[in-house]
């Protein structure tokens, strides 16, 4: 008789057979792979920003060198802003959501305390509007960052009361409160502008928590009805409400700017008179690198530029909406909607005042106005939607396998 001995299956270098154990290396969720909104928004964001450093130099080359300036000074400071602002959003973007709701309430009163500072000796008063502060000769908006900590508390703040938001006594308090206590902060420096973006945030908010529409609709009421009563308790501002419903106003004072808007924008027709060629930077436009960025891109671009203009700004909602609605964390889906409403909209608002849709608002383009404030809250904020992103539950589509009976032998 005779005993046939088999030898144990060959296993992999370090593998031990009696515990099982095997050699892992693990490289955890750093090279995890992204989701393809975060791709689509990042990339968005990064091509509006470089688009926006290269028609600031563009628009403010001929006035700094005509002031004894760099011709690219303007551009270069932005650039600063920009160098700090795309990696603060990709550290923002690493950042868990959790961190985001521990830090909604120090959030709203830093950036409260910050905006109030507009009202010491370091405030700067522009155009009739004091919302402005120099530091060490650098001169900062405030206001910019209350945009984005309102939305993060709003977020938190709704997020808490997820349940108790079908009774009204509960949606109100402390949001109206508190967030008309924050924007009056804003308008008590008469910046009717971000007011309005602030009050859209809120909006946006109330929307995207999913309130019954009978709740919503007071707040809206209220906001609309708060706007018209600023604008008519204002000389200026109804000067140009009525210039901009006046198709006769007085060229030379208030319809000078948005007129000079409109013909940079009929100069460029389809293709645009080449970049660097516009005629409208040449002092004719006031705003030429701040509001009115749109018209010189119009111009020097013509109609192709302004459709690329929209279609990335179409783009980032795009991936920002497919955020919000693959979701499943209210907080997420609440501070997603309104930091998406609020630079989507703040572009729509911008767009709509160079083409004379809107009258003059005083809000800048998103990503590509002149503004180091404004481009640093808008690339954090970006961030914020990018750890939004991160946060999307894994879905898997796997097909499963139909069981496996087995083979029975067959006898001869």
């Amino acid at each position: 008789m005779s005993t046939t001995h088999t030898p144990p299956p060959a296993t992999a270098e370090g593998d031990d057979s009696r515990g099982g154990l095997t050699a892992r290396v693990s490289l955890g969720r750093v090279f995890a792979p992204v989701p393809s909104e975060f791709l689509l928004i990042a990339s968005t964001a990064l091509i509006l920003t470089g688009f926006g450093l290269v028609m600031i130099l563009s628009a403010t080359s001929a006035t700094s060198a005509a002031s004894g300036e760099a011709p690219w000074d303007a551009a270069l400071k932005q650039g600063v802003f920009a160098a700090l602002g795309i990696p603060l959003m990709f550290i923002a973007s690493r950042l868990p959501i959790r961190f985001w709701k521990r830090i909604a309430w120090p959030a709203l009163i830093g950036a409260t305390v910050f905006q109030l500072l507009v009202f010491t000796p370091l405030g700067v008063e522009n155009d009739g509007n004091r919302n402005w502060i120099v530091i060490g000769g650098i001169q900062a908006q405030p206001s910019e960052f209350l945009k984005l900590a309102l939305a993060l508390w709003l977020g938190f703040v709704l997020f808490r009361k997820q349940t108790l938001l079908g009774l009204w006594r509960h949606v109100f308090i402390p949001v109206v409160p508190v967030a008309g206590a924050v924007i009056a902060t804003v308008l008590a420096g008469r910046d009717l502008g971000t007011g309005m973006i602030l009050v859209l945030i809120v909006l946006a908010a109330l929307f995207f928590s999913g309130v019954k529409l009978r709740i919503f609709i007071l707040p809206l009421i209220i906001a609309v009805g708060a706007v018209v009563a600023l604008a008519v308790t204002s000389p200026n501002r109804m000067a140009r409400i009525m210039s901009f419903l006046d198709a006769d106003c007085d060229y030379f004072d208030e319809c000078y700017q948005p007129m000079h808007g409109i013909f940079g924008l009929a100069q460029g027709g389809v293709f645009g008179l080449g970049l660097g060629n516009s005629k409208e930077k040449y002092d004719w436009l006031p705003a030429a690198a701040n509001d009115y960025i749109f018209a010189i891109v119009g111009e020097e671009l013509g109609l192709i530029g302004c459709i690329v203009v929209l279609a990335l700004f179409a783009l980032y909602a795009v991936g920002a909406f497919h955020v919000i609605r693959k979701t499943d964390d209210p907080f997420v889906r609440i501070v997603a909607g309104s930091v998406t409403v609020w630079i989507v909209g703040q572009a729509l608002i911008n767009i709509g005042v160079v083409l004379r849709v809107f009258p003059v608002l005083g809000v800048p383009l998103p990503f590509m106005s002149q503004g180091g404030t404004s481009l640093l809250s808008l690339l954090v904020a970006t961030g914020v939607l990018l750890a939004c992103a991160r946060s999307l539950p894994v879905r898997t589509s796997s097909v499963a396998a139909p069981p496996n009976p087995g083979r029975r032998a067959k006898i001869g």
